[in-house]
């Protein structure tokens, strides 16, 4: 498997028959995604876009065997949501909702620590655009034909900053092997540095461009996993660069609190590291194509 997602990956739409999760279901589908099946309290016995339809995750594993989940439940209800996803046997679990209490998220964490190491659900998002290994497997609400075939990876907080590097590298001739959104919230299901461990162990990935952001800790991590663990080229960009201090930019992780959580601190950081960054959001594929230029 790719990382984490892949063709053979079956996929179980959480909050299946509301608008939203009717629409990218459909438009996964499109893709070429194995959609089979979706969850809705309530609502099962039914069926949906001719797949069935189930009151709980538990059922819905059990009937189809899917391996994978996609959390559009509202922001309410969404953690309830992911804490059923790991129960069900879900190894790998994407929470598109935007706005579940952090305090939630603190209880999801708690919970899925419940499991041994190799047992647990990997969990991306909440607040994410998804994941995609383009020409297998959408997760997500990004637009897929954006995305070409290759072997770079691509992880970030900001949904629209994958896009627009996925974008930029399809412009070069540049091609991907998965892109993986983590969300932008304070407290998510996985870090900068748990995405880099998979593409350093990823024989399709031969380099990977993080995108991050102010605010936290995660790319000063990144930055240190990549110092000591990593063999393959690292391109990162983090915006906020003119941020002011104290001021939330648009996700709620993106404030800065502490040292080294400004821009221009990690940005330092990831330098001092050995890692490629690029000046502006603009030069995102062109500083990608340089350095493959350089390793091939």
């Amino acid at each position: 498997m790719t990382i984490m997602i892949d063709e053979s990956t079956k996929v179980l739409v959480q909050g299946f028959t509301g608008k939203i999760g009717t629409f990218h279901a459909e438009e996964m589908m499109e893709y070429g995604t194995n959609v089979v099946g979706g969850v809705t309290p309530g609502k099962g016995g039914q069926t949906h876009m001719d797949l069935p339809v189930f009151n709980t995750m538990k059922d819905a594993v059990a009937e189809t065997g899917a391996d994978a989940s996609i959390v559009f439940v509202p922001g309410a209800f969404a953690a309830d949501g992911v804490m059923e996803a790991a129960d069900s046997g879900i190894k790998t679990c994407v929470c598109i909702t935007d706005g579940i209490p952090a305090q939630d998220m603190m209880r999801v964490k708690r919970y899925m620590f419940r499991y041994k190491k190799e047992d647990r659900m990997r969990l991306t998002g909440p607040n994410c655009a998804g994941s995609i290994s383009p020409g297998k497997c959408l997760l997500g609400i990004m637009p897929g034909h954006i995305y070409s075939q290759g072997n770079v990876g691509i992880v970030a907080r900001s949904g629209t900053l994958g896009y627009e590097g996925a974008s930029q590298m399809k412009a070069e001739g540049i091609g991907i092997s998965t892109s993986i959104g983590i969300g932008g919230d304070p407290i998510n299901g996985s870090s900068h540095r748990d995405i880099l461990e998979l593409f350093e162990n990823d024989p399709e990935t031969k380099a990977v461009l993080m995108i991050g952001e102010i605010g936290g800790p995660q790319e000063a991590e990144a930055a240190e996993f990549f110092k000591n663990h990593m063999s393959k080229p690292l391109i990162a960009y983090i915006a906020g660069l003119t941020a002011p201090k104290g001021r939330r930019m648009g996700h709620a992780g993106a404030i800065v609190s502490g040292k080294g959580e400004s821009a221009a601190e990690k940005v330092e950081m990831l330098q001092e590291a050995g890692v490629v960054v690029a000046p502006n959001p603009s030069e995102l594929g062109s500083t990608v194509a340089k350095v493959m230029k350089d390793i091939s």
